[in-house]
């Protein structure tokens, strides 16, 4: 057996399970992923497959708690497989203590260049060795390296075989056509996934389960609650938008309902709408239906309303850490001026977000109004108040947002707000991102 850019060549057999017959060069190929299949299936196979990096010699430094053991010690059963804890849960370290007990050449894949920051410095502070960086220019291997997943999809094929334990942070990113490829290049034999909420809205989460491995160990922010996260509650609020936005968000609605009948579409499901997506770019009545669509959804979001039922929250939240979470720029950087509150969203240049981030941490700034960044991938510092003003029926998105705010301090209880326009859509989309969520 041998390594040839993200495939296994098995050679000296005509058939063998999971492999197929390349005529080019006379030989069984599979993909990287079966390395640890084929060692179970033809143990006796001279194998020439894994070219390792060094080992990393890392000392023990990492102790941890003790539901941290029992969702490591779930992995170690299998040495592949996902887990999934809430934002806060410290799933790092479990994935360092890993490391630690494997000692053997690991990758970390991540879906940002902050969170590849944070990996390198953790690994570096703690054990004081060189930690490779490939991503935002940077290029350099060493037997720990991390790795964004832009930069792993293009060097998979190259890389796949110099680790044997590889680490996908935030591995629901994973499963994104494209990205899927890394897991399936790379020979790695221990494999870990590490996630909040794993389910994605088009179900190709499924797919990580023989790439990565099956759910090993979960916990709620219910389960951790008190003890290692702090106590809260979830509060809907209400409101009624204006009648000048009812009778727009009406027009609107019945605009849409009619586009769609006359491009012959119902929209039963994810893939319909996704289908009509793909209709609009040629067909007037799908482009139509999908603008409408588009508009209702932001009326609904941006209701004036919401700004005075957030007035009087962050009157009452006077003296609290609060995170505005919302879905747009333009009503993140209406409530910025509106209320002189640092805005972060994705055109923030890198500098000034930290020196945002780093006035919030002490204090200076007690305030954050933000457009879907601070949602993953950011060491966001410690809230008491999250207050959603809108976002998608996606149960990942109010999670991540809720974990923002979950810190363990002492005395403390955190609250998350959602601020819903009554009679709109998104009442059922509060519905839907709660649904099956143990909070």
């Amino acid at each position: 057996m041998r390594y040839d850019r993200g495939t296994i060549v098995v050679e000296g057999v005509r058939t063998l399970q999971h492999c197929t017959w390349d005529p080019r060069i006379g030989a069984l190929r599979t993909l990287g992923y079966r390395y640890r299949y084929l060692k179970q299936l033809i143990p006796e196979a001279i194998d020439d497959v894994l070219n390792p990096l060094q080992s990393p010699n890392l000392e023990e430094k990492v102790s941890l708690k003790p539901f941290q053991y029992d969702a490591l010690e779930s992995w170690l059963n299998r040495r592949r497989g996902i887990i999934v804890l809430p934002t806060g849960a410290g799933k790092t370290y479990i994935a360092l203590k890993a490391m630690e007990l494997l000692n053997v050449p690991t990758l970390v894949v991540v879906p940002t260049l902050p969170l590849l920051k944070q990996w390198r410095d953790v690994i570096e502070s703690l054990y004081h060795v060189n930690v490779g960086v490939i991503g935002g220019g940077q290029e350099r291997l060493e037997p720990i390296t991390v790795i964004t997943y832009d930069s792993a999809y293009l060097r998979a094929a190259e890389l796949g075989n110099r680790f044997e334990f590889v680490v996908f942070d935030e591995v629901h990113h994973l499963a994104a056509e494209g990205y899927i490829e890394i897991a399936e290049y790379l020979v790695a034999p221990y494999r870990m996934g590490l996630t909040a909420t794993l389910e994605r809205e088009d179900g190709r989460h499924r797919l990580l389960f023989p790439l990565v491995g099956g759910v090993v160990y979960q916990l709620f922010p219910k389960d951790l609650s008190g003890e290692h996260l702090s106590e809260f509650d979830t509060i809907r609020i209400r409101v009624d938008m204006t009648d000048d936005e009812k009778r727009r968000y009406k027009e609107l609605v019945d605009e849409y309902k009619s586009s769609l009948k006359r491009a012959g579409i119902s929209i039963r499901s994810l893939e319909d709408f996704r289908k009509l997506v793909m209709r609009s770019t040629s067909n007037k009545a799908a482009r139509r239906a999908l603008l409408a669509w588009h508009e209702a959804r932001k009326l609904a979001i941006n209701s004036r309303a919401k700004l005075d039922v957030l007035k009087d929250l962050l009157e009452s939240h006077r003296e609290d850490k609060v995170i505005i979470f919302t879905e747009f720029n333009d009503i993140a950087e209406e409530i910025s001026r509106k209320f002189l509150i640092p805005l972060i969203t994705h055109r923030t240049k890198h500098k000034e977000r930290e020196k945002i981030l780093q006035a919030f941490r002490i204090g200076a700034v007690t305030k954050v109004v933000t457009s879907k960044v601070l949602d993953e991938g950011i060491d966001v510092p410690d809230a008491r108040v999250g207050i959603i003003l809108g976002g998608t029926g996606s149960r990942r998105e109010f999670v991540q947002r809720l974990g923002r705010i979950l810190r363990k301090r002492e005395g403390k209880r955190a609250v998350l707000y959602e601020i819903i326009s009554r009679g709109t859509t998104e009442v059922r989309i509060s519905s839907k991102r709660r649904k099956g969520l143990e909070i």
